[in-house]
């Protein structure tokens, strides 16, 4: 499956599953629109004309201002397939935020929503907006009327950057971490191989799209391996529940993705209840750690245990414990496959030995080849050749690894 971009590799995958549902939107959580792979093609493949056709070509940054929907989904797929560079931004921010955030991408273009328009025409009247009312059912869209079905591809190569995330840090102004096609079809691999993603899973999507964990472990991993995408509008422990323990209707779903502040949510809507969970095979925990008391509690009460894994916004995935295997609660598990780890003393950079705590360190195929303008900040992440993640851990007998600090 696949192709040498994140784009060919989409293309690839819609054109197989073709008929298959790709996506079931649910606004509030009703259905509002099913779309197959080969509609999901087809408008990715218009939403592709409509860059085009205002001017966006390969390597122009396109901001991504907008609630999460299914044309949130449409355009991030569609910059993939022009070489274009996907940004996107968490549609709640404020002026100070946004404008600092505008100015580093040196954005072609953002898309917004009607009421954005004022706010975005305050900090930069000379940048094109195109607007899209997220609220209107994705049917009633105009945007995708007049642009071809028909898309004549661009090449795009492996190095070629696909999308930047911004990660705010511990200090300083947030740094746009860039990752390349190569970086996202290599983490996407290693998900849907380690997790074992499949045609035949449904994923409650429930997180947001402006962080790797929802746009990239979460959403490019079900959608290249073929699954059915059950995408809620937004984070509702009443409706995540009721979309989880339904049996009937889009679904019945097998995998679920979240936070630990997710569960915890989930969790106490519950109190006592005890819905049935039985179809579900895998539920993930990470962008957190996950205390041992709230890993039993996910245990007892959705009837398995998580699987708790690790990432970064510059590196991918980089840790889970198994899917098959021993998972050991309060730990991020074992290295992905090809990624390479160091835990070194901070001040001289020397490897400590196994069982003493030190920085992590990584080399692999998903680690992003910098930030976005600031090769003093890219320079400083990295020595050679390892990505310092400025995170503190250690390693056990069984190779399993535990972060103990920042």
């Amino acid at each position: 499956m696949g192709g040498e971009s994140l784009g060919e590799f989409f293309t690839a995958t819609f054109r197989m599953h073709k008929e298959k549902p790709a996506i079931t939107f649910l606004r509030d959580g009703k259905v509002e629109t099913e779309i197959s792979y080969l509609e999901l093609h087809q408008d990715t493949n218009r939403m592709a004309n409509t860059f085009l056709d205002r001017g966006i070509k390969k390597g122009d940054r396109v901001i991504l201002f907008i609630q999460k929907s299914l044309i949130f989904v449409v355009a991030h797929l569609a910059l993939q397939k022009i070489g274009a560079i996907a940004v996107p931004l968490n549609a709640g921010f404020k002026k100070s935020e946004l404008q600092y955030l505008l100015c580093d991408a040196e954005a072609g273009l953002i898309v917004s929503e009607p009421e954005k328009e004022a706010l975005i025409l305050s900090i930069d009247p000379n940048l094109r907006n195109l607007i899209i009312d997220t609220q209107k059912p994705y049917r009633d869209l105009d945007i995708l009327r007049p642009a071809s079905g028909d898309f004549i591809p661009v090449e795009v190569r492996p190095d070629d950057p696909g999308l930047i995330i911004y990660t705010s840090g511990t200090t300083g102004k947030p740094k746009g971490a860039v990752l390349t096609h190569k970086n996202l079809i290599h983490d996407a691999r290693n998900i849907i191989d380690i997790w074992e993603i499949s045609e035949s899973d449904v994923l409650c999507h429930a997180l947001p799209f402006f962080h790797v964990h929802g746009l990239c472990f979460a959403l490019h991993t079900s959608l290249l391996a073929g699954a059915h995408v059950l995408l809620l509008d937004r984070f509702s422990p009443p409706r995540v529940l009721e979309t989880l323990s339904k049996k009937e209707g889009p679904g019945p779903c097998t995998v679920f993705m979240a936070v630990p502040a997710m569960y915890a949510k989930l969790m106490e809507y519950l109190g006592d209840q005890r819905p049935d969970f039985g179809h579900m095979r895998l539920w993930t925990s990470g962008s957190a750690p996950l205390l041992a008391k709230d890993y039993g509690r996910i245990h007892r009460i959705f009837g398995k245990e998580p699987v708790e894994r690790e990432g970064m916004s510059e590196t991918g995935m980089n840790f889970s414990n198994p899917l098959r295997g021993k998972r050991k609660p309060g730990s991020i598990g074992l290295p992905l496959p090809a990624l390479e780890v160091s835990i070194v003393d901070p001040d001289s950079g020397m490897d400590v030995p196994p069982g003493q705590t030190g920085e992590i360190r990584l080399k692999g195929p998903a680690i992003s080849p910098g930030y976005w303008r600031k090769p003093d900040e890219t320079a400083g992440a990295f020595e050679n050749g390892w990505f310092k993640t400025g995170d503190l851990g250690n390693i056990d007998e069984d190779g399993y690894y535990y972060l103990t600090d920042r």
